[in-house]
This record gives C-alpha cells, sequence and structure tokens, in this order.
C-alpha cells in the first residue's frame, strides 16, 4: 500500500539565512509486523540536538529509540495490526491523527481518536485498531531513564 508522507526540513544557508534544505515524500517506510507501517521523519543522535550538522535526521538508522537522542515517527496501525506488548526507555508524546485505536495497559484499555494526545512515560503497552480504517499516529520518542518502582527497574521489554 502506498503512504506518502511530506517531509519539510529546514536550515541554514552559509550566510545564516533560513532556507529549506528538503521537501520531499518520506521512502523510508518500512514494517516489522502484519497491519503496521512507520517513517523516520528525523532523529538526533543527542539532547539536547546540533541543529548546526547537515546531518538528514531521516536518514539515521534507529530503533523505537535513540538511546541517546529524539525521534520522530509516523505510524500507521491498520485494523488488525498484529499485537506488540512493550516498554521503551523514553518519554513519548503522540498526537492522533486519523482514526481511532485502543491502548492496553496492564489493567485499562483507553480508546483514542483524531485529535486526542498522549505522554506515554515508559509504561507496559499494545496498540489494538479494532475498527475498519487505519489510525495513524505521530510520536516524539526523546530518550529517558528506565522507571523505578520498589526497587525494581522496569526497563525497555517486547
Amino acid at each position: 500500500m502506498s503512504w506518502d508522507v511530506r517531509r519539510v526540513v529546514t536550515g541554514h544557508n552559509a550566510d545564516g539565512k533560513a532556507v529549506v534544505v528538503k521537501d520531499e515524500i518520506c521512502r523510508n517506510v518500512r514494517s516489522g509486523r502484519a497491519n503496521h507501517q512507520s517513517i523516520v521523519v528525523w532523529s538526533t543522535g543527542t539532547f539536547p540536538a546540533d541543529n548546526s550538522t547537515g546531518e538528514d535526521g531521516g536518514l539515521r538508522l534507529v530503533g523505537s529509540v535513540d538511546p541517546d537522542g529524539t525521534v520522530f515517527r509516523i505510524v500507521r496501525y491498520e485494523p488488525g495490526v498484529a499485537p506488540r506488548q512493550h516498554r521503551t526507555e523514553s518519554l513519548d508524546y503522540a498526537v492522533v491523527i486519523s482514526g481511532e485505536i485502543d491502548m492496553e495497559l496492564d489493567d485499562i484499555v483507553v480508546h483514542l481518536k483524531a485529535g486526542d494526545v498522549l505522554v506515554q512515560r515508559g509504561t507496559i503497552h499494545n496498540w489494538v485498531n479494532r475498527g475498519d480504517e487505519a489510525c495513524v499516529i505521530a510520536f516524539v520518542l526523546i530518550a529517558a531513564d528506565p522507571v523505578r518502582r520498589a526497587g525494581v527497574m522496569l526497563g525497555a521489554t517486547g
């Protein structure tokens, strides 16, 4: 299935003037499971980020998170998306762009729809699309220390 996400990236020319350095359709669509696609729009290997570099942050190879930086990712969850119960060592900001989805935590299910926002703070979770249309979510993942509760580290899993 074709998925066109336009990416506009700004920067500076040699004189320090603001310019557009990229205006293109993202081609780095990947899928690690059935009914799921993601695009890394941008990522940084450091935080705070270095805006002086000419590196294309959308082309960096990153996993779910960058342990020293940030990841801006757009994800498309089709109905019947294969489950992935997981926890990341990150602080995640999410905006549901279109569709609806259920976020399953340990003992609760939260229904999210277009326009809803979420702050995910290192909790174990799974995304389930029980609807009949795709759900698209924009995520910004920022590296974070693992959660500790009662002397136990709740590190990344899944």
